[in-house]
Order: C-alpha cells, then structure tokens, then sequence
C-alpha cells in the first residue's frame, strides 16, 4: 500500500455509520493523511455510494494488516464492546487508537458499569487513556496513544459551562440546568423503532432522563456533583446537530457582558470555540457541517438569572471532527488540518 511521502495512513473502523463516514470525508480532504477503510464485520454489506464509487484503500481491520499498512492511528468510530476488544490490539501494533465510544471516557470500571450497565473488558487501559477535549486536555493528547473522543452532548455542555464553575461565578446551590436538543444522527445509523421516519417526523420526545451515560462526562470535566447538574436530552426531526440551552444563577448580579468575560478569558486564542457578543445565542444552521462550538450569553443581573446557549454539529465537533483535532494534535500535524 504505497502512499505520497509525509502522508500518514488513517483507518477507520466503523466507517459505514454516520460518525466514521464523516471522519472518511474529512481525511479525504486532509493535506497530510489518507483514510483507509479497515473491514472489520464479515458481513458488511451497502456501502453508502460514496464510499462505493470512491477510490479509498481498504484493509482487514487485523492488526497483523493494520501494521502491515503502516498505519499510524486508528479511528475506532465502533460500539463502546468493539472498542474495547480493538484498541488494546491496535496500540500492540503500535498505532495511535483515537476511539470515538464510551469505553474510555470514564476513569475507573466501576463508574462505567454504573452508567453504561455493562462490565468493562479493557480496565487496563483507562488509566492511560487521554480524555480528548482539547481546549483543556491539549498537551496531554499530544504525548497520548489512546485517546478517548468525548460524547456529543458533553463537548457541547463542558465547553459552555466548565469556564463558569472554573471562576466560581455560578451559584452552584442554585444548581445548573442542561437542555439539551440533538438530530437522529446522534442515534448511530443503525435502524431502530425509535429512529423511524414516522416516530421522528412531526415530534419531538426526551430520552434517558435523569440517568444519560453523558452526564458522568460533565461532572468529572466541570467538577460538578450529580446533586448540582441536571441533564434532559431530547430528539428533535433533523439529521444532525446540537443545540444546548444551560440555565443557572450567578454568585453575584452579572452582565451578559461580563460573563462574556469569563469565556474569553479561557477561549480567547481557540480556532474552534467562537462567542457570540453580548445577547445574542447561535442557532444550529451556523455550526452544520463544521468543528466548531458556538456559544451566546443573555443574562438578567437583577434576579441573577442567566442562560447559556450551546451549539455544535453531532457528527463534526462531536465527534469525527473532534477525533481528527485529536488526532492531529497526537501525530503533530497542524490542530486546524483537515477541519477548516
């Protein structure tokens, strides 16, 4: 398998859902890596036509052949048990694993079977695993060899409301709620009841309340207690994207202005957070289809009220969007490449 010089070998397992098929078109367009498709299900059939028509390389997804390829870093864009079962193969070969499930985002076995209601099989590797936001986790992911995509919801929720906790500005008594909207994409591509057209079409339902396996992700990357946060996610009839509307209380009387502050004081310098001047929130058709995270601030001094608006694409910042940042950082290519 022969490749340009400087260009790095990327496979993708799982590169038939929604999630690793866009991680497929992003690499397509990467100046410094090619995607190459690693088949890992005997019975896979149906390729989208993209991938069908396109001239992508393809490999077993073994790691006898994922070394054989020289490829550098596996996206694991797989249920959190394939995850598992992979990257401890994957890293043997001496391949950066950047997985994109659940399977390493929590840090002991315990707090995942809590959540995830299954045992965990890789229990070695949590405590190596970099959790990869990298607007706080940067440096760390790039010496990493595993490491772990955070969820959809939680990019949205961590970005909006870590600077908050991070300054002390919010009364946490008061507590912090997340409403929180996504697209049918959100769900994986794999045909459900629940994903039906004619069960999402004209409606609009809340789903795992008050026991998300997301919210464990906020707590331990805000520094929150499950007694302070309060997480509803809901489906809405669209394809793809995130829209979080967070409610709290200010320590003290703030601005919109003020608050603003706080966020660029931390975000300032990001290429993908970008803020909203005072007043005025996102809505989701300006983060379709990219890596950024978009975030508007109203508050109301008098009562202490303020409400955050959160915005991201699902299938870009996250998730493959998020997972190339990684893995740019992690392989030393430029952090915007590929996503800009």
């Amino acid at each position: 398998m022969s490749t340009p010089v400087g260009i790095a070998h990327i496979g993708i397992v799982g590169f038939r859902g929604y999630s690793g098929a866009e991680a497929v078109r992003i690499l397509s367009k990467h100046p410094n890596c090619e995607p190459v498709l690693l088949e890992h299900r005997s019975d896979a059939g149906g390729d989208a036509k993209l991938l069908r028509k396109s001239s992508v390389l393809r490999a077993a997804a073994t790691p006898e052949a994922v070394g054989a390829a020289g490829i550098t870093a596996v996206l694991l864009a797989t249920p959190p048990e394939v995850s598992m079962d992979l990257a401890p193969k994957y890293l043997d070969a001496g391949a950066v694993v950047i997985d994109l499930s659940g399977a390493f985002r929590l840090q002991t076995a315990e707090r995942y079977k809590q959540w995830y209601k299954e045992e965990h099989t890789a229990e070695s590797l949590l405590a190596s695993a970099v959790y990869g936001l990298p607007e706080y986790n940067r440096e760390a992911t790039r010496c990493a060899k595993l490491v772990s995509n955070p969820g959809c919801y939680p990019t949205a929720a961590n970005l909006a409301i870590r600077p908050l906790v991070s300054a002390g500005i919010v009364d946490r008594a008061a507590g912090i709620v997340c409403d929180a909207k996504s697209g049918v994409s959100g769900a994986g591509r794999k045909a459900t009841l629940k994903n039906a057209f004619c069960e999402v079409t004209e409606n609009f339902s809340a789903y795992s309340i008050l026991n998300h396996r997301h919210v464990p992700e906020v707590l331990q990357t805000s520094g929150l207690s499950e007694e302070e946060f309060s997480f509803t996610a809901q489906l809405i009839p669209i394809d793809r994207g995130i829209l979080e509307t967070i409610y709290f209380r200010t320590v003290e009387p703030m601005t919109a202005a003020e608050i603003l502050e706080v966020y660029l004081a931390q975000y300032r310098d990001e290429p993908f957070v970008r803020l909203y001047e005072a007043g005025n929130v996102p809505d989701l058709k300006a983060v379709q289809r990219t890596n950024f995270c978009d975030i508007g601030v109203i508050a109301d001094p008098k009562s202490r009220r303020c409400v955050v608006v959160s915005a991201i694409d699902n299938l870009v910042k996250g998730a493959a969007g998020q997972a190339i940042q990684n893995m740019n950082l992690a392989l030393g290519f430029e952090e915007t490449a590929g996503l800009l």
